[in-house]
């Protein structure tokens, strides 16, 4: 009853202020709190009453601003309709691939609707800080339980959504973990730092304690990372280096013997059931190269035509898995076009996030919060990189937030710049006054 007057209020609210619906979607999706309750509230669909208010608030939001046609926006528009276009050769049942599609449809209108909302700082700091405590939550409390247990329980994410399973949850923890960073490196209260340092430690421990071997090998990634796009790369590395010796030490020895698997995985059922997973999703690119299987490609008869059942992969006959890799799920249910757009997506995100940290250094307005933000959105994506590679979180909308996140920063830059351009600025000791457009060209040229 509680979570249903919240709820019902926000969606009130956001008839008031729309950019609120994008608060409301992102804390719906990502944390599925009516997961958690009981009644009616359990099943009721939250996040599609909120994205229907959203979008009739977007309809006359003043404030809205239109999405920037740049190389982002265009390759991400172009995965959808190349997704698009694999759905309808999909292998797997029109029903289950038509659910699909709409699941993932929903996801990015919303996205994009976000990023027409959210048009300046501060509500691009309050979506970060939204976005964050929904998935860190479980990341508290998680790391709270194994520091009670001593890490002899795995711990597990929000139930009913994509992050349910333990190992997507320690992924979605390591790329949120930089943006506490962030909050914290740019907050002014003391108190909240403070609280954001001990929300990082037992993110940590939570990460440790979902006993993920992807998820080592991504946090320790994005640890490396951290440091180096970090103040004091030393400093940082040291004491992140420290730390993580500390926690692991911490663990018991059933985590330790989990962990030992990477070096024999061939023993391991479960690392072999993804590296046969793999090949199955790597035949049907093969037979397929453009289009692939489509959506729900873990599914009978796709295992039948393409899964390898010789040698070690005879035990898993008759099985079928998902690709456990967002590069394998890719290639395997959109080919090696929809590989290649999706890539081309990550890199594109990393490049203008290292533009806009380069360019706006030293700007009285956009420093430091800018530049902190972009490194963190880069070790971010280096997390999910690592991460995904050993989970199918292709189609999860949080990666793609954080594409989001540089495009809603490279508006707020560009609408900074023409500002500036269109004032009238000193040059110096002199007190002359410079052209409009020279404060701009310095910006941009630094």
């Amino acid at each position: 009853l509680v979570l249903s007057a919240v709820i019902g209020l926000a969606l009130l609210s956001i008839l008031r202020y729309p950019f609120i619906g994008a608060y409301v979607w992102a804390w719906l999706s990502l944390m599925n709190p009516h997961k958690m309750t009981y009644g009616f509230a359990f099943n009721f669909p939250w996040a599609q009453a909120a994205a229907v208010v959203t979008l009739i608030a977007l309809l006359y939001a003043q404030e809205r601003r239109p999405l920037p046609m740049n190389g982002i926006v265009i390759v991400q528009i172009g995965l959808l309709l190349w997704m698009s276009l694999t759905s309808l050769f999909a292998i797997a049942d029109a029903a289950s691939v038509q659910e699909r599609w709409i699941f993932v449809i929903k996801i990015q209108v919303m996205l994009m609707a976000t990023w027409m909302l959210v048009t300046d700082a501060k509500k691009l700091r309050g979506l970060i800080w939204v976005v964050t405590l929904s998935v860190a939550y479980f990341g508290i409390k998680g790391g709270a339980f194994t520091l009670l247990t001593g890490g002899g329980d795995r711990v597990w994410g929000p139930p009913g959504g994509m992050l349910e399973e333990n190992n997507a949850l320690a992924v979605a923890l390591i790329m949120l973990m930089p943006m506490m960073f962030f909050l914290r490196e740019t907050e002014k209260s003391v108190w909240v730092r403070r609280g954001l340092v001990v929300a990082m430690v037992l993110c940590a421990f939570s990460i440790l304690g979902s006993q993920s071997r992807g998820a080592l090998l991504a946090a320790v990634s994005m640890a490396f990372f951290l440091g180096l796009k970090g103040k004091h790369p030393v400093r940082v590395s040291l004491l992140l280096v420290v730390f993580l010796a500390a926690a692991i030490a911490f663990m018991p020895e059933s985590w330790s013997n989990r962990m030992d698997t990477l070096r024999t995985y061939e023993q391991d059922g479960s690392a072999m059931s993804r590296i046969w997973s793999w090949h199955t999703h790597w035949n049907a690119a093969i037979d397929r190269p453009l289009l692939g299987v489509g959506f729900n490609a873990a599914n009978d008869v796709v295992f039948a035509r393409y899964a390898p059942l010789d040698g070690p992969y005879a035990v898993f006959r008759g099985r079928v898995w998902v690709a456990h890799s967002i590069y394998f799920q890719m290639l395997g249910e959109h080919g090696f076009v929809g590989l290649g757009l999706f890539l081309l997506l990550g890199v594109l995100s990393w490049m203008k996030a290292g533009q806009l940290a380069r360019s706006t250094v030293g700007d009285p307005e956009l420093s430091p919060w800018v530049p902190v933000l972009m490194r963190m959105v880069q070790v971010s994506l280096i997390g999910f990189a690592v991460g995904g590679a050993f989970l199918s979180l292709a189609n999860h909308d949080l990666p793609y937030y954080f594409v989001g996140f540089v495009l809603a920063t490279d508006g707020i830059v560009r609408r900074h710049l023409r500002a500036a351009a269109s004032k009238p600025a000193l040059t110096g000791s002199t007190g002359e006054i410079a052209p409009a457009g020279t404060r701009a060209r310095v910006l941009k040229n630094r």
